[in-house]
């Protein structure tokens, strides 16, 4: 079993600055740290590994600096990473993004065949969670997302039984391989790395692909050339200036009539509102 688990590195959200005069992210001085979405999907799927006595290529798209989330991923366990950097990849959207990555997968695939890919739900720094369908339609994989537990693995049948968090409850899904599963957060724990994995981190020779080592021949899809979607600004919200209200009940009463009646009192225009909409 091969599978290919993407990851990203993305600023740490809780020390990101917003530029008061530019209105972008500050990215100087702030530390990196893989999405802790795709630390998820790490974790399953190096049990799926454990399991099936598999193999485990984490991959990312990204500068130089990335390969120190590479260097994570393998401290944690993985077997191996690559790493995709060319300057033809900067500035790019989902679309571009799920290009790059879906070409450099199915070059993984021509030589050790891939049975499955893992993704994080979203980004900390994008939360679209765009990316992980976006290879799945590029390279024809049956997805599976928003996954809080795989049942189980069939390789025999080259099917896989997941459960799957939807609106009003879950549902229990069965596919056939390969696939892509997209994995929700809190549905595991990450591993810790063992000291054998940590120093052979630290002596691995990160495999790098520029565009044409990635098999992609029309670099027009890739970076900012293949990106319909442009960031226009960004900015950071503005403190609420109200004040939390405190809501009492009279002695005996009940807390959810006196909240109605307060929120009736703050809005006027709520009560006539529910009024038509619900003709009560």
């Amino acid at each position: 079993m091969h599978i290919v688990v993407c990851i990203k590195q993305v600023p740490d959200s809780a020390q990101i600055r917003v530029h008061p005069v530019t209105n972008t992210i500050m990215r100087q001085g702030v530390p990196t740290i893989i999405n802790p979405y795709d630390l998820y999907s790490l974790e399953e799927a190096l049990r799926l590994r454990d399991q099936f006595n598999g193999k485990v290529t984490v991959l990312t798209m990204g500068p130089p600096m990335a390969d120190q989330a590479l260097r994570k991923a393998l401290s944690i366990g993985a077997d191996a990473a690559v790493l995709l950097s060319d300057r033809f990849f900067a500035g790019s959207d989902t679309l571009a993004t799920s290009f790059a990555l879906s070409s450099a997968i199915a070059k993984l695939s021509e030589t050790d065949p891939v049975d499955m890919v893992f993704c994080g739900k979203q980004t900390i720094d994008g939360d679209t969670a765009q990316v992980g369908p976006g290879i799945a339609k590029r390279l024809e994989l049956n997805q599976l997302t928003y996954v809080e537990k795989i049942r189980a693995v069939d390789l025999g049948a080259r099917k896989i039984t997941v459960e799957r968090r939807a609106e009003g409850g879950v549902q229990v899904l069965t596919t056939a391989l390969p696939c892509l599963v997209t994995m929700l957060e809190h549905t595991n724990t990450v591993r810790r790395g063992t000291m054998a994995d940590m120093l052979r981190a630290a002596r691995t020779e990160i495999t790098v692909w520029n565009a044409a080592a990635a098999g992609i021949a029309d670099i027009a899809l890739c970076g900012l050339k293949g990106s319909p979607t442009v960031v226009k600004k960004v900015f950071a919200p503005q403190p609420r200036k109200e004040k939390a209200k405190m809501i009492e009940a009279a002695e005996g009463g009940d807390i959810a009539s006196a909240t109605v009646a307060a929120l009736f009192a703050a809005d006027g225009r709520l009560e006539e509102t529910l009024f038509r909409q619900t003709g009560a």
